[in-house]
């Protein structure tokens, strides 16, 4: 370890940590051979009494679903039984030790964060994920799902990544990066060679301790003497990984044959199973006995029933030195020893490895193997079984149904990009329509994803066109979906034309009647009073998949109803995940941010904006993230936060208006409008907010921007804009019918009218928006958030910054006419909303109104007693305390571990002076 000092210093911190009972996560990454293996080493010597599970990914078995995971946690197995049941069958099911489906992907990530939680129980817990970039997509999702979840159960995870390898995709987590050594310590590593010769070493190491080690490893007697020829090493460093190679090929190559056949079959296996490595072997001639040459070489160890290498690149030479027979060989060995062993799955991929051509049996053994990890919510990893049974099929039309079922796992998982690389691989014409169908999805997954909504949406326009009356089914979801399409592009035209294919759909229903008319206006606004609640009460009814939840739920946001909007965004976020399409979980989150902005749930509407940007982020998916960053510059322009709002919207309005995504480009600029307005910058806002209607067209789509359009308008001298602005909103206010838009319509009469209807508007606009708490006139009953807790907003459609800005323009409207006793009450009602939101530029502007109107403007605090002391995970986990959940069933509904809950608790108690639950319940009822 030498010249580590600062990686060792790094890692040592997290195990004193682990030792205090704190978690924590490392990634730790570099190129081939830069010592990331030996600082996992490092880390278990200095592990001193805390337990050590460690996994190593293999390159063969990369797509193996929850291979990994099962490797990890083998010696501690017996620990499954003691999870709480839906944990213990997930994860069970998921190991292939039943036959069960597995429904929610969460409950495999919460199952796995439990069983490191409990492992922990004793004391410290070391997990060791090394060659992450080939352990499979599965078990790193759930492994780095636990890994940012873990907080106080003195757990300690450290992942090792090679750089620029394919499949390197560990994210989230803290890095560590690896660099090569330095010319003192790189000659440390070189004694007993000469001046010139561990110069040339170092020279062409560049600092690589591996090929430090191997390069003068290699050289012979005349060579360490000094005796090198021009040729001796290569001229340049680009060669330098084939040297290390070369290096550890020479270690296997001089072993006798029979040992290199038993470390062909250990390096193809992906268990570390001893005894499954000898079974397999010996079908091959070889045997226990021919391992020992291989340990006294130290090339691998061997502990109890387990073989490892000692070093990845060991297994890569082991493997890639064999002939290609030896190797086909190998990988039918193994699938016969286990075969017999209950793991049809890792059989299936051992066959598929060693066929040559076109093989039926092996495409559909790999066809049961899709299916299998696709009911366990392994999108990525039935795609990779899909893709690889199309490459072993001679029919042409079932390998283009294989390759664009691979496609459309692909996009499930959220790996757009490798969705349209599967597509382009699709055999065309396609003769199967519904074939064709799926394949249409696909490539529209691909461009909605990067390029152009309305492309995407005109592919699946065409596509229903062609599937036509005899596959009714496939021809609705492909209109479904193209509908979705053209609303993120803030395409009303685009969303008419495809509801008018099929209007009797109640889905299509509601965009058919909204957008039907020819010229959108105040003057052409549809008269839909009478047939929308029904529609939409329908759609709610008939959606079962996550594209007809997320148009309900956005046919709901967009007519006004928002309690209900709320409740069908949630159903589509809960629906995703337990369906496992994590490459749709942003989407629906996305909508439920909105939701939440649209009743004044600032915070939470931040929280889950985050978790979803975080996710899209991950998964690459830069078409929704520029719709969750517009999202999230909102709730920053409520409070002020100028550096944020233009970092979030520049980003958002760089991908989206040279692609047309117009919802995302006008809710950027929306933002910005916002923020100009709260910081007094009038006609700035104006120019922001126009430009923000102008990239969508059509009023409905801009509605909720409008009010805001309307008072920069006033506040800019413009009152033309404004009462136009006003007229729109009036007219859709009316025929929608819905109290929050009411409300917005009064204030906006009030700000355009004469004044002498203005304060009867004001009033009328303040009774319509409740108390700004959610206790306003509902249409909807209350709901629950995705975890099963009440919903602690209650059920109305009352928005408290849209109440607080109500007020603030009557109160300052009260005090031009000289009502100051009247101001005061309104200004003062609109600061104290104001500060509860954070919303800084708002509640300096009601201030400064308060003290002119002659009231009392000293700072004031939150009034949320006690609760306000507490972190957000604090609160929401003592909330859940206080009605009698235990900790397993809050960190059920959190996805947190047992222990942090009680951690969580063990620090909010004190914060709040209670001792019990039973007093917290008292205090949170009080």
């Amino acid at each position: 370890m030498r010249g580590r000092s600062t990686e060792r210093e790094r890692i040592g911190r997290l195990l004193a940590d682990g030792r205090r009972g704190n978690s924590g996560a490392l990634l730790i990454h570099g190129e081939a051979g830069i010592g990331k293996s030996a600082l996992l080493d490092w880390a278990a010597g200095q592990a001193g009494g805390a337990r050590v599970l460690r996994v190593e990914g293999i390159e063969s078995e990369m797509e193996l679903a929850y291979g990994g995971l099962h490797q990890l946690f083998l010696p501690v197995l017996d620990l499954v039984d003691s999870l709480p049941p839906a944990q213990a069958d997930a994860l069970r099911a998921v190991f292939g030790l039943t036959s069960d489906e597995v429904r929610d992907s969460f409950t495999v990530g919460l199952a796995v964060l439990t069983i490191l939680s409990e492992a922990a129980a004793d004391g410290p817990l070391l997990c060791l994920v090394d060659d992450a970039q080939w352990v499979d997509r599965p078990s790193v999702d759930m492994l780095t799902f636990a890994a940012r979840r873990l907080r106080a159960e003195g757990v300690v995870m450290l992942f090792a990544v090679r750089d620029g390898a394919p499949g390197a995709t560990v994210k989230g987590l803290p890095g560590l990066l690896v660099e090569g050594l330095d010319r003192t310590a790189a000659a440390e590593l070189l004694t007993g060679l000469p001046p010139y010769v561990a110069d040339r070493v170092m020279e062409e190491a560049g600092g690589n301790p591996l090929a430090l080690i191997e390069l003068s490893a290699a050289l012979t007697p005349a060579q360490r003497a000094g005796r090198l020829g021009p040729l001796a090493l290569p001229e340049t460093a680009a060669g330098l990984r084939g040297r290390i190679q070369d290096g550890f090929l020479d270690q296997v190559g001089r072993l006798p044959e029979a040992t290199r056949l038993v470390l062909l079959v250990a390096a193809a296996d992906d268990t570390g199973s001893l005894g499954t490595v000898l079974e397999a072997a010996r079908e091959l001639g070889a045997g226990v006995e021919d391992l020992e040459p291989a340990e006294r070489a130290g090339l691998v160890i061997l502990s109890g029933e387990l073989v490892r290498f000692r070093h990845p690149l060991v297994r890569y030479a082991a493997y890639r030195s064999a002939p290609l027979a030896r190797r086909m060989a190998a990988h039918r060995a193994l699938a016969g020893a286990l075969g017999g062993a209950g793991q049809p799955h890792r059989r299936a991929w051992h066959l598929a490895a060693a066929a040559t051509g076109p093989d039926e049996g092996v495409a559909e053994e790999l066809e049961r193997v899709a299916e299998w990890a696709g009911n366990r919510q392994a999108m990525a990893s039935a795609s990779a079984a899909y893709e690889r049974a199309a490459q072993l099929t001679a029919d042409r039309d079932l390998r283009a149904r294989r390759l664009v079922q691979a496609a459309r796992k692909a996009a499930d998982a959220g790996q757009d990009q490798r969705c349209g690389a599967l597509a382009d691989q699709v055999p065309l014409p396609l003769a199967d329509q519904e074939v064709a169908a799926n394949f249409a999805r696909a490539r529209a997954a691909v461009e909605l994803g990067h390029r152009s909504p309305a492309a995407a949406a005109r592919i699946l326009l065409d596509s229903a066109d062609l599937t036509g009356a005899a596959h009714p089914e496939a021809t609705a979801s492909l209109l479904v979906d193209a509908v979705h399409a053209a609303y993120s592009g803030g395409d009303a035209a685009l969303m008419a034309e495809v509801a008018s294919r099929a209007p009797e759909l109640p889905v299509l229903a509601v965009p058919a009647l909204l957008f039907g008319d020819d010229v959108p206006g105040a003057s052409g606004v549809p008269d839909v009073s009478g047939a929308l609640r029904p529609l939409v009460a329908a759609t709610e009814v008939t959606a079962t998949g996550v594209m007809e939840r997320l148009l309900t739920g956005i046919h709901c946001l967009l007519t006004g109803d928002h309690p209900t909007a709320r409740r069908v965004a949630l159903g589509a976020v809960a629906h995703c995940r337990e369906q496992g399409i994590s490459g749709w979980l942003p989407t629906t989150l996305d909508l439920l941010v909105r939701t939440e902005l649209a009743l004044g749930h600032h915070e939470e509407a931040v929280a889950r904006g985050t978790e979803a940007l975080r996710l899209a982020e991950y998964y690459d998916l830069a078409h929704r993230a520029s719709h969750l960053r517009a999202a999230l510059a909102l709730p920053a322009a409520v409070r002020g936060e100028e550096e944020q709002v233009r970092a979030l919207t520049e980003e958002a309005l760089g991908y989206a208006r040279p692609r047309g995504v117009g919802r995302a480009a006008a809710d950027a600029l929306w933002a910005r409008g916002l923020l100009e307005l709260g910081l007094g910058r009038a006609q700035a806002a104006l120019d922001e907010l126009v430009a923000a209607r102008q990239e969508v067209g059509h009023p409905l789509l801009c509605l909720p921007l409008l009010p805001d359009l309307v008072e920069a308008a006033v506040r800019a001298g413009r009152p033309e804009r404004a009462a136009q602005a006003a007229g729109v909103l009036d007219a859709w206010a009316t025929a929608l019918d819905r109290p929050a838009l009411g409300a917005l319509a009064a204030r906006c009469r009030a700000l355009t009218g004469p004044d002498g209807t203005a304060e009867q508007h004001f009033t009328a606009a303040l009774a319509l928006h409740g108390d700004g708490n959610g206790n306003g006139n509902s249409d909807s009953d209350s709901d629950s958030d995705r975890h099963g807790a009440t919903d602690r907003h209650g059920a109305g459609t009352g928005n408290a910054f849209d109440r607080a800005r109500t007020a603030l323009l009557y109160g300052e409207w009260l005090r031009r006419l000289r009502r100051q006793i009247d101001a005061r009450e309104q200004l003062r009602a609109a600061l104290d909303g104001f500060e509860a939101l954070g919303a800084r530029p708002w509640a300096e502007r009601a201030r400064s109104e308060l003290g002119a109107a002659g009231g009392e403007t000293v700072l004031t605090t939150r009034q949320d007693g006690p609760i306000s002391l507490l972190s957000p995970q604090e609160r929401e986990v003592v909330r859940l305390a206080a009605t009698g959940a235990s900790n397993r069933e809050i960190a059920a509904q959190l996805f947190l571990s047992p222990r942090t809950v009680g951690h969580h608790l063990y620090r909010a108690f004190p914060k709040l002076g209670v001792g019990s639950r039973t007093e917290l319940a008292a205090l949170l009822a009080a």
